[in-house]
């Protein structure tokens, strides 16, 4: 069975909407409101050498398509198989996209011969994910800021209860703290 991962840049209120740019008022705010440190980044480039599949929502692969493709940084990213979760997207331009229909297609996923799986963005495919007991680990990027509004990693309401053990963390100078989670069966 392969790992599902979730990974996001959270705000101390349990924020994810919009970190790099988007339709929050704050779209941004991890460079724009946070002193960058590189060596805070360093789970981002440990996540795309060990993924071999990615898995976006809709909305997430709509902003990343047309950007990553052309970015360096994401070569392996590119490269590697892709997952998006839709009931509307037909014809995926994103090389090596597939679409899934359900979350049924996610756990039948799960089940094929592989490594981890990471989920970019997309809090409502990761509330999803959650309450069909799909994910197995969360790595949270927790930024120094209060943000009072927007999408959230945790649903508010009717959300699975969850144990999560903490298998790795850390905290650096800008006020950033990572946090790597495995969720306990």
């Amino acid at each position: 069975m392969r790992t599902l991962i979730i990974t996001e840049f959270i705000s101390l209120d349990g924020v994810v909407d919009s970190p790099g740019g988007g339709s929050h008022p704050r779209a941004g705010w991890t460079f724009k409101d946070v002193a960058f440190d590189l060596a805070a980044y360093e789970i981002k480039g440990r996540e795309q050498a060990e993924a071999t599949a990615m898995l976006l929502g809709r909305v997430s692969y709509d902003e990343f398509a047309p950007v990553w493709p052309t970015m360096a940084d994401f070569a392996e990213y590119n490269a590697m198989p892709k997952y998006v979760v839709s009931t509307t997207l037909t014809d995926p331009e994103w090389n090596n996209t597939t679409v899934l229909r359900s979350l049924d297609d996610v756990a039948a996923l799960k089940e094929t011969a592989g490594g981890p799986i990471i989920v970019h963005g997309s809090a409502r495919l990761a509330q999803g994910l959650a309450a069909a007991g799909l994910v197995d680990r969360y790595h949270l990027l927790e930024f120094p800021i209060v943000l009072g509004g927007g999408k959230r990693l945790f649903a508010e309401e009717g959300a699975q209860v969850a144990k999560l053990e903490l298998v790795e963390h850390a905290a650096y100078s800008n006020g950033i703290r990572l946090a790597v989670y495995d969720v306990v069966r």
